[in-house]
């Protein structure tokens, strides 16, 4: 069964418009938890404007599933995972003043510097993740690195998907399976939501992990938190 991993920096951002602590964004990791995710996934950046990094090491006691940090791996960023240690790091290629994630890594490019990183991370018992674009070469060369899985970033997926979901999927499906071939779990994330999500999942069934945000938040609004969670979960292929 694929696995749901709750990014809550939006309840971050709702939290800092105001002030104080309202939303409790350590109470939101425990009740996410509580209605059945799967994993809680935070993505704290240099500006601190929605997870800061102090909520990072406040959480980390109270996860009983998977914590999940993503993020560039500045040196700052790396002593924060380095100390807390989580389940799980997710190397994003985000300029600092990004204000979301737009694009995966060129590995090839970048690959000595991820080659690095990814093998400081496994020397402390890390699972790394590399976010990619659907493109071979760039996940042969993520392989090449040693991370155990890729994170195939799905925005163009779901900005394609309302118009043709067989061409949507095409270039994830030949992704997915040159992953697999090359011994790499996957994972996926971006603008993934209500409507385009199990079509994905019933694509890729070997997915392992989708880690899903801003329109997760949004549908609470609506649904409340714990039907939500269940919604989605609930569109994830056995």
């Amino acid at each position: 069964m694929t696995k749901l991993s709750v990014n809550i920096n939006k309840i971050a951002t709702l939290r800092n418009a105001r002030g104080g602590n309202i939303p409790d964004v350590k109470l939101a990791a425990i009740k996410c938890q509580e209605f059945g995710a799967d994993g809680i996934t935070v993505h704290p950046r240099p500006d601190e404007r929605h997870i800061r990094y102090s909520d990072v090491y406040e959480i980390k006691p109270i996860i009983t599933t998977e914590f999940n940090i993503e993020g560039y791996p500045s040196e700052k960023f790396m002593n924060l995972v380095l100390s807390v240690k989580p389940n799980q790091v997710t190397l994003v290629p985000d300029p600092p003043g990004a204000i979301t994630s737009n694009a995966g890594w060129d590995t090839k490019a970048s690959f000595l510097f991820l080659k690095d990183i990814v093998s400081r991370l496994k020397d402390a018992g890390i699972r790394t993740s590399i976010f990619v674009d659907p493109i071979s070469e760039n996940i042969e060369y993520a392989a090449k690195t040693g991370t155990d899985r890729i994170e195939l970033y799905t925005e163009p997926y779901a900005r394609n998907y309302p118009a043709s979901p067989e061409k949507a999927i095409a270039p994830y499906i030949k992704a997915a399976e040159t992953a697999r071939a090359l011994g790499l779990g996957i994972n996926a994330g971006h603008d993934l939501n209500l409507d385009n999500l199990r079509y994905l999942s019933e694509n890729i069934p070997y997915l392992a992990e989708v880690s899903i945000g801003h329109a997760l938040i949004s549908d609470a609004l609506y649904y409340g938190l714990e039907n939500t969670i269940q919604m989605y979960k609930r569109l994830l292929v056995e």
